[in-house]
């Protein structure tokens, strides 16, 4: 075979390379000889002149190739890029080297020394190298880091002159990055820059370029060394010139717009080296390509598995001395484009290839390939009986038998997936032996083998290898013995189960024998089928391998000839020869070939093997074609096209069937009728009319069309919501990955595929949601014209675009953006392995979607939307099971009424087969079918997709002609094609369809068929006068729609339109347009098509598309809503069915019944004119008001304004189902009663095109437009498929989901039909694992936070949804910044208008004027609606209407409003943000640990006791507070003076008493504070203080004592201000020795409410206009405060409560004399005497501003300064659970107030409540007992001395202080009609009392803390000479005696 041992001995050159070595070794410092033979083998000789013998003369053809053409890509830009393993000998095998391991310690990493400096050139350019004289610095090239150069400096003497001679042999190098010196063999030098080479280093390999400095003195890249092949390395001369050491970059134009992935991480081109010793024009040899991808050529016919059994002797990989020899130009191979582009000839880790194979499940599973001869003989140990150690590789490497490139579109297998980049190394394979492949096999016998892969090894082949493929296709399924225990679990089987190979053969046999003659072998199928038998005959008899055979035999004869046996015994090898060599033997007309032949090896010594050999014409074809990829294939077509290889078929379909020339025939009718053409909307296409006249003819318009709203249905609106949730459980993960509560705006990208037609259908879709309006992003005017800007192709200019989105996303951190990569299953190929391919990017959605600044972003969100989402739910998924949503089934959608629309998918198309209706709306076109067979048995050359496309083109030519010239044609069209065609140009000229007509839509997916076909069509129209009758359209990705002028001015006349440039850009614009689309393009990219499509024609849609995702996006296109009674009918008519041709039933309005059966011939087409099709079409229907006519939504800008802002005040969202119209039924009796969605788009809340119209010209009750589905014809594969026929076929969603995944185990459970959407991604991730060149096969571990997957069927409406979602994101948004705050009236005073009006225009308060106010005791705020009113001597009439009219609605609740927060606003614990961040978060470093807790005592006079407060101090806020001299003691708190005056100091401390509300309180003031320095102090209670500490550990807290664990708030303020005035106390003193008088120390304190969120400001205006409340913050509230005039005689000062009345009106005064609360600056020095009442629960501020007022002290309200109280519904203990104290109650029912008191020692259950809490509980519920005389008395209020409690709002209070000199109510003259006595002190004397006078049966209650003291009181106040006491009249609250219960005694005057 012509292999030449390669190193021939030549004298001269061993003389010198001898005087080298020996010079060498003398200058050598060790003593060791150099090798000196190892480079003399160093030339290969010129192969032998007999081409034949490598290969046949028939294939050479295409020799003298397209230069232009090489590899359709780059030849790579350095020629170190060749073959790795190129030794100074092409033809040696690639050596298993054994390197020895790096020392302990040292540095391993790629591209560093083993000193751990950098090599890499990128790294150390610009650093200074000291290179020692006579060293040359040069670049090593690593394979484990192929993209780096490293840095060596070698002595030049040992590197070639520009001749390539003189180099000395051996080596002598430094290393640049550590500095050590004296390298003397490459090989330690190797080791030491850790190349880790798996060859024998040597430097001519991987010493490539000399380093040279450029102009900035940085090194860079210079010329290749030229060792002595350099020469050699050069492109042979037909390539485009090339200087000798520069790289040469063939560029070709594309071959057509189809694409697909390049499968390997980096280029890699080919290269003919020609050797030096030969003539140019002899010879040259294709040097060792890796075909490293599963885009291996076709022509690489191959291949070599591993073999499967283990108990062969094995041997490493001797790839063959195939070469291919070239024609004299030296192109050495037909180098077709398509074939051996950079994408397929790669290094790179690939396994995608062949659709169905798992190709990535083992070493054995496929092949890499590489050519080079057999060894040489110096390589001694290298023996068929020694087994060489193999070193480890990452990834194991199937070996591989390579086969030479031959021309012939042969398949390539894909290997597994291979190493990583860099040498591949070889596995032991076991012996096979060779088998010569017999020339013209293929032209001989009309069929290319397929070799199935089984069990055993499979021997080398030469010869013609061209002519044979080699399929992994089945052998993952004999890998059961792989299955991991976890996987036989998850399937029921244990390893007793596994079948032996002998009856894997058998069931093998069985399942072929049971295929029909149309069908091909499917991996799952026999998957499904070795999984049953497993299952069912667990431990069934063995077969023994001797009965094999004849158990074989017996299988096969009853498949009746289609499955042979042969049987031998030697090796397998044996068979296949014997097979292949019948094959080419005997005239072919008496053999009747078999379609399978099984080869059996029974061997003794390996036991047996087997493989099938594929020999059916079709089976064989199919299963080759079926192994490319969508790419290979169009590449495949691409290259027969520009080939001429079609010639032989076009010149077939230049006749037509009649066998007439078709130009010719077209001609003579053209003249016939002189230019004039077919009348468009007329009845007959015999009536012609000139041209001109024809063009003028305008249909009549649709302009109630233009009347259409956007909608969102409410199937699109839960599943926004249901996208929303999982937005908010990401946030509610407590993970930090979102924080919701930072952001106040959305925007938003759409990323999607390359189509320009889809970028404008989403931009109309944007448009017409109005949702860049509502999200705020752009104004009513902008966003018409902006809507484009959202919106980008993922195409070239994709990475400016993603650039700018990046830089807006880091600009505003405050707004969340949301990514939304739409129809993100195209294209997902990884970024390492894109290159442009084909014309088309590869690799970009990674680039964009998964690069590190949108993974790393916190306000961005990524959204993939998918209808067919399977890749990316595979077990290295990036999206969290979790974050998927998806579509609910229209089952789950519950009952719907019978006039809605319902999606009709997928299921919908396969289940609607067993309607039983004669024409079914899912077909197969048999007849075409036939035609394809015959013509693909005579063309075995040829793609089968090129057969299929010239046999429907003519399909559709003659169609056309037998319908206008050539009647006679009839009988040889397909009654399918003849009976859409017929409806194309007939139905405009139905009555009633007003010249509207359908859409025939034919999918070519290559563009080169289909720019052919529509040039063909068009050409044929036009020359049968039919071009004003229908357009022919190319629908490509690439390109905008180019619709003819005339037919751009009908679109126009129906919708109206009157802008002059309006021209359609979607496929909707084109509603009732009658067309054919010729829609091209690898993938389907999501386009919605209009509801006229009718016809979807995918004949062309084969067996290459045997993934689920290839096949269903086909058919996707077809889905659209459609009617409810269209789907129902059919199914209840599956019942008997009335007979052939009868009318149907009377219950069916015409046109809409479904056809019964007809006969489908020929004749039937003819006598009918038509078959019809299924009779639901709209063009059916006699009459416009049932017809279904759709216009694309708002005309363009420039139209009609008015239309435009119509329509935008139309817009509406729907939240219900009704449409505008049927809201209300009653009031639309004209409207349809439905007009849902029946988008065929994907959303039907999309364009005004989606709903059927009504046509108002009808008089009678019109009936809703009936929308039927699209009639889908399809393939006889594609059909079987979908339609699962037989019981053997599989459904379409059993296949491999998607050719960028494997099936991760060999066996798994079957898929069922129904699997819901979860339960679907979870098979998916569980059984399915990304390709090597899949963007998710290096995805992290962890799945992404902030992604979330969409995923639904087709044209269901998902674009709807996802813009909805972002509408009520943004609302959730803009809720979460909003708060509820209180609003609610104050009750106003009766105005006096006195000297009030002199002080409007006033900031600050006068002393004087405020002295001379009356106080207003009457407690006004809404809050205290439900306490007691206090008396005053006014007036009372208006408020006791007021309180009587609030009696009514008692427990009302509260009135809020939603409020927008400002910048000024005080938040709580879940707000983050950059600027406040360190005032409320812990640092990374800070521990609580940081805070000191110090113990604070004073004593207490009001409780006469001392009093241990504990602070808790972070670090940071040390400075507030004094220590004593150890720095441990707490003093005090700094106070400053009042004197200060710094403008921006707070003086007041501010205290927050909290109980309950660590997260929701508003303890951050930070932003209220406008970030000024402050002191703040949160009042916490002891148990609560490690709550209070995690969520705020930056905040002092200020701990109150355990006994007040169960206080009120009452507790909190009095020790506030008992601990303010003893640390003014201590700061006067301390501050008085520094020489400041006491006076002068500040003694003000805020106390602060956790519910105060906003402070605003009400400028007094004048009187005519109203204020307007605007926002301050609370330190320019305070600073203004504090800068009161002579502010320290003021006891209290306040602000008012904000609500929505006050902006309306300007406050009546600008201060007042009131009640303050909630928000108070209070002067503890002032009120030293003054105590808040430490038991209180509620109302204790009213009780203490009445204190304050009455000892004489002022208190101010600022009117013109507000503030907003939050409603907050969690904490502030504003009730305690009252429960039973010992009894554990079963179902505890509610406490009433009258309970909470009893009878001292009575019986009654006792309660766990604070006493005071029942007690103040009792009397607000029950003091109409108590006070009968008072109820509803305001004149005669109850007199309540030195307190005040709430004894419910119908009874008044008069409040009267006890102590001297108090000012208190003038009450001469007042009868009282009751008396309170709460715990009187000492002050409370009996002739105090005496000087008042109460009604006849006025009531006493005096309140005490214990039996005897009330006793005590009741004697000391001498109350039994005035009031009566019974025994039964005395009451205690219902606590046990250790609770403290509080006694009171009720009394009667006399």
């Amino acid at each position: 075979m012509g292999n030449s041992y390669a190193g021939q001995l030549k004298s001269a050159r061993f003389e010198e390379a001898l005087h080298n070595s020996i010079e060498a070794s003398l200058r050598s410092s060790s003593g060791d000889p150099q090798p000196i033979f190892t480079q003399l083998y160093l030339e290969p000789e010129p192969f032998p002149g007999n081409i034949d013998d490598i290969k046949p003369k028939g294939e050479l053809h295409g020799g003298e190739a397209h230069g232009s053409e090489i590899t359709n890509g780059h030849l790579s830009n350095d020629l170190e890029e060749l073959e790795e393993d190129d030794d100074s000998d092409g033809s040696s095998p690639p050596l298993p080297y054994l390197q020895a391991p790096p020392p302990d310690g040292c540095c391993t990493l790629d591209g560093f020394c083993q000193a751990g400096k950098d090599l890499r050139l990128v790294s150390i350019a610009t650093e200074h190298i000291e290179v020692p004289a006579g060293f040359e610095l040069v670049g090593a090239k690593s394979p484990s880091v192929p993209e780096h150069i490293l840095v060596c400096a070698v002595d030049r003497r040992f590197l070639p002159d520009e001749n390539g001679k003189n180099a000395l042999l051996g080596f002598s190098g430094n290393c640049v990055g550590c500095g050590e010196k004296g390298f003397r063999y490459f090989t330690e030098f190797s080791n030491h820059i850790n190349l880790k080479l798996s060859t024998q280093p040597k430097k001519q390999k991987h010493l490539k370029h000399y380093l040279v400095k450029n102009s900035q003195g940085a090194l860079y890249k210079g010329p290749l060394i030229c060792w002595k092949d350099c020469k050699t390395r050069q492109i042979s001369s037909s390539a485009p010139t090339s200087k000798p050491s520069s790289s040469s970059s063939v560029s070709s134009k594309e071959n057509g717009g189809a694409s697909g992935h390049s499968s390997s991480p980096f280029s890699f081109s080919v290269y003919f080296i020609s050797p030096p010793d030969s003539p140019p024009g002899r010879t040259t040899q294709l040097s060792s390509v890796f075909f490293g991808s599963q885009d291996l050529g076709r022509d690489c016919s191959f291949l070599k598995p591993l073999s499967a059994t283990s108990g062969n002797k094995t041997l490493p990989l001797v790839p063959t001395a195939l070469r291919v020899n070239g024609p004299p130009n030296c192109l050495s191979v037909d180098v077709r484009p398509p074939l051996l582009s950079p994408s397929q000839v790669s290094l790179g880790p690939q396994a995608h290839a062949y659709r169905t194979a798992d190709l990535g499940d083992s070493p054995g599973s496929a092949s890499s390939a590489m050519h080079s001869g057999p060894p040489k003989k110096r390589h001694r140990s290298w023996h068929p009986n020694s087994l060489l150690p193999v070193p480890a590789v990452p990834v194991p490497v199937p070996a591989i038998r390579p086969i030479a490139c031959s021309p012939g579109p042969v398949l390539g297998v894909s290997p597994p997936q291979p190493p990583a980049v860099g040498v591949i190394q070889p596995l032991p394979v076991t012996a096979g032996e060779t088998v010569i492949v017999p020339d013209n096999l293929l032209s001989s016998s009309g069929v290319r083998p397929v070799i199935l892969i089984g069990h055993g090894t499979l021997p080398y082949f030469y010869g013609n290898v061209g002519d044979i493929v080699v399929s992994p296709l089945l052998v993952s399924c004999y890998k059961s013995s792989q299955l991991t225990e976890k996987a036989l679990e998850t399937l029921g089987l244990n390893g007793s189960q596994l079948l032996c190979v002998e009856t894997m053969a058998l069931l093998t046999l069985q399942y072929l024998a049971r295929l029909g003659p149309m069908q091909i072998p499917l991996r799952e199928e026999l998957e499904q089928i070795v999984l049953k038998a497993m299952l069912c005959c667990p431990r069934g008899p063995a077969i023994s391998p001797s009965q094999l055979p004849w158990l074989a035999r017996l299988e096969a004869s009853v498949s009746g000839g289609s499955v042979q046996v042969v049987v031998t015994h030697n090796s397998l090898g044996e068979g296949i020869s014997e097979s292949l060599r019948s094959l080419t033997e005997g005239p072919q007309p008496q053999k009747c070939l078999p379609t399978y032949v099984v080869i059996i090896c029974a061997s003794k010594m390996s036991g047996n093997e087997f493989c099938v050999l594929v020999l059916g014409k079709y089976q064989a074809r199919a299963l080759a074609e079926g192994m490319l990829t969508t790419n290979e294939f169009l590449k495949e077509i691409s290259y027969e096209l520009i080939t001429g290889k079609v010639s032989i078929l076009a010149s077939h379909f230049k006749t037509t069937s009649l066998g007439d020339n078709l130009d010719k025939q077209l001609v003579r009718y053209q003249r016939r009728w002189k230019g004039q053409v077919v009348q468009p909307f007329q009845s007959d296409v015999t009536e012609h009319i000139h041209s001109q006249e024809a063009a003028s003819m305008s249909p009549p318009s649709d302009r109630e069309l233009l009347g259409k709203l956007f909608q969102i249905y409410p199937t699109q609106l839960s599943v926004a919501r249901s996208l929303l949730s999982q937005v908010c459980s990401i946030a509610d993960s407590g993970t930090q990955n979102l924080d919701l509560g930072r952001f106040c705006k959305v925007d938003f990208l759409v990323l999607v595929p390359p189509s320009h037609i889809l970028v404008h259908q989403t931009a109309q879709r944007i448009r017409q949601s109005g949702v860049l309006v509502d999200l705020g992003v752009e104004d009513v005017c902008s966003a018409h014209q902006k809507s484009d800007k959202y919106v980008v192709r993922l195409d070239g200019d994709v990475h400016a675009k993603m650039e700018a989105f990046m830089r807006k996303v880091k600009q505003n951190p405050y707004t969340l953006f949301v990514l939304i990569h739409d129809n993100s299953h195209v294209d997902l190929t990884s970024a390492l392995s894109g290159s442009v391919c084909h014309g088309e990017l590869q690799g970009l959605a990674d680039r964009v979607v998964n690069c590190q600044e949108v993974l790393d972003a916190m306000n961005l969100l990524v959204l993939q939307v998918s209808c067919f989402p399977y890749t990316l739910q595979t077990h290295q998924s990036r999206i969290s099971i979790h974050n998927e949503v998806h579509w609910p089934s229209s089952e789950s959608l519950g009952e719907q009424s019978p006039n809605e629309l319902l999606y009709f998918g997928l299921r919908d198309y396969s289940s609607s087969l067993q309607w039983g209706v004669a024409s079914p709306i899912l077909r197969c076109d048999d007849a075409f079918e036939k035609m394809v067979h015959t013509l693909l048995e005579r063309h075995p050359h040829l793609h089968s997709m090129v057969i299929r496309s010239y046999l429907l083109i003519q399909q559709y030519t003659e169609a056309m002609m037998a319908l206008t010239s050539s009647p006679s044609l009839r009988d040889h069209i397909t009654p399918e094609t003849l009976a859409m065609v017929e409806d194309l140009i007939n139905a405009p000229s139905r009555e009633g369809s007003r010249g509207r007509g359908h859409m025939l839509l034919v999918r070519v997916p290559s563009l080169q068929l289909a720019m052919l076909a529509r040039e063909r069509l068009e050409d044929v129209r036009d020359k049968l006068g039919l071009q004003l009758c229908f357009a022919v359209l190319l629908g490509s990705p690439a390109t905008e729609l180019n619709l003819q002028k005339n037919f751009t001015m009908r679109l126009k006349a129906w919708r109206g339109c009157e802008n002059e440039d309006w021209v359609p850009h979607t496929y909707e614009d084109l509603e009732g347009l009658p067309c054919i689309v010729i829609l091209t393009g690898k993938d389907p990219l999501g386009e919605t098509f209009p509801r006229s499509l009718k016809y979807s024609d995918l004949r062309l849609i084969d067996s290459s598309y045997l993934t689920r995702t290839a096949l269903e996006q086909e058919v996707g296109l077809a889905c659209t809503h459609v009617s409810m009674s269209v789907v129902q009918e059919p199914k209840r008519a599956m019942a008997p069915r009335e007979s052939d041709g009868e009318k149907a039933p009377a219950g069916l309005n015409d046109g809409d019944e479904l056809e019964r059966p007809q006969s489908n011939g020929s004749a039937a087409t003819r006598n009918s004119g038509s078959l019809a099709e299924n009779g639901v079409s709209s063009s059916d229907n006699a009459d416009s008001s049932q017809r279904p006519s759709t216009s694309t939504g708002p005309p363009d800008a420039g139209t009609s304004p008015d239309v435009g802002s119509a329509s935008q005040g139309f817009k509406q969202e729907c939240d219900s189902l009704e449409s505008q119209f049927s809201s209300n039924p009653s009031k639309a009796p004209n409207a349809p009663p439905s007009l849902y969605s029946s988008s065929s788009s994907s959303s039907p809340s999309s364009s005004s095109a989606q709903r059927p119209s009504q046509s108002t010209q009808c008089v009678r009750e019109p009936k809703p437009a009936r929308v039927s589905p699209r009639t889908v014809i399809m393939s006889r594969a594609a059909y079987s498929l979908l339609a699962g026929e037989s019981g053997s076929q599989l459904s379409s969603f059993s296949l491999l989901p998607h050719a960028d995944v494997a099936w991760s185990s060999p066996l798994r459970p079957l898929v069922t039909p129904n699997l819901q959407g979860p339960e679907q991604s979870a098979y998916y991730r569980e059984w399915t694992v990304a390709r090597q060149h899949h963007a998710d096969y290096e995805a992290p571990a962890v799945p992404h936070p902030r992604r979330l997957l969409l995923s639904g069927p087709p044209q269901v409406g998902k674009t709807g949804a996802y813009l909805q979602f972002l509408r009520i994101l943004f609302r959730m948004l803009i809720r979460l910044l909003e708060v509820d705050v209180y609003d609610e009236e104050e009750e106003e005073e009766e105005e006096e208008t006195s000297e009030v009006a002199t002080l409007v225009k006033t900031q600050l308060p006068d002393i004087e004027e405020v002295r001379k106010m009356p106080f207003d005791p009457y407690p006004r705020d809404p809050k205290f609606k439900q306490a007691s009113p206090v008396y005053t001597d006014k007036k009372p009439m208006v408020l006791t209407d007021f309180k009587q009219e609030s009696e009514s609605q008692t427990p009302a609740k509260r009135v809020t409003k939603s409020i927008r927060l400002s910048r000024f606003a005080a938040h709580n614990a879940f707000h983050h943000c950059e600027q406040c961040h360190h005032y409320c978060e812990a640092g990374p470093a800070s521990q609580l640990s940081e805070c000191t807790f110090h113990a604070f005592t004073f004593c207490s006079s009001m409780l006469g006791e001392e009093v241990q407060l504990q602070f808790v101090i972070p670090k940071a806020k040390e400075q507030h507070f004094v220590f004593g001299q150890q720095g441990s003691h707490l003093e005090s708190m700094r106070l400053p003076l009042v004197s200060n005056k710094n403008p921006d100091l707070l003086k007041s401390p501010i205290f927050t008493p909290t109980t309950g509300r660590q997260e929701h309180g508003l303890l951050n003031i930070y932003h209220a504070m406008e970030g000024a320095s402050h002191l703040h102090i949160l009042v916490v209670k002891q148990f609560e203080m490690p709550l209070y500490r995690k969520y705020w550990p930056n905040h002092i807290l200020l701990v109150l004592p355990a006994v007040f664990n169960n206080t009120g708030v009452g507790a909190a303020r009095f020790m506030i201000k008992e601990l303010s005035y003893h640390n003014l106390e201590l700061e006067r003193n301390r501050l008085e020795e520094q020489g400041v008088r006491r006076q002068d120390v500040w003694p003000f304190i805020v106390m602060m409410d956790d519910s105060c969120v906003l402070w605003n400001t009400h400028q007094p205006t004048d009187s005519s206009e109203t204020s307007d409340g605007t926002n301050v913050s609370l330190k320019t509230v305070l600073q203004q405060m504090e800068s009161t005039p002579k502010i320290s005689l003021y006891a209290m000062c306040g602000t008012r409560r904000w609500s929505s009345g006050l902006a309306r009106r300007s406050p009546s005064a600008p201060f007042s004399r009131c009640h303050l609360h909630d928000f108070v600056l209070l002067n503890v020095d002032l009120t030293q005497n003054v105590h808040y009442d430490l038991n209180r629960y509620s109302c204790e501020e009213v009780d203490f501003n009445l204190r304050v007022n009455s000892s004489g002290l002022l208190l101010c309200r600022f009117n013109h300064f507000s503030f907003m109280k939050k409603h907050i519904p969690v904490g502030g203990n504003k009730d305690f659970l009252v429960k039973p104290k010992l009894v554990e109650m079963e179902n505890p029912t509610a406490i009433s107030p009258p309970q909470y008191v009893c009878a001292p020692d009575s019986e009654q259950t006792l309660l766990d409540a604070p006493a005071q809490f029942l007690l103040e509980r009792f009397l607000q519920s029950c003091s109409h007992r108590l006070f009968p005389k008072a109820v509803q008395n305001r004149s005669n209020p109850v007199l309540s001395i030195d307190s005040y409690l709430n004894i419910s709002p119908e009874i008044s209070v008069c409040y009267i202080n006890s102590r001297p000199h108090s000012t208190n109510l003038n009450h001469q003259g007042l009868l009282f009609s009751g008396l309170l006595l709460y715990l009187c002190d000492s002050f409370v004397i009996s002739g105090l009392l005496k000087k008042f006078r109460f009604l006849k049966g006025a009531t006493l209650c005096v309140i005490s803390q214990d039996r005897s003291s009330l006793r005590q009181t009741i004697v000391r106040l001498e109350l039994e000479d005035e009031w009566q006491f019974r025994l039964r009249d005395e009451f205690q609250t219902a606590n046990c005696v250790e609770d403290r219960p509080l006694y009171f005694l009720t009394g009667r005057h006399v």
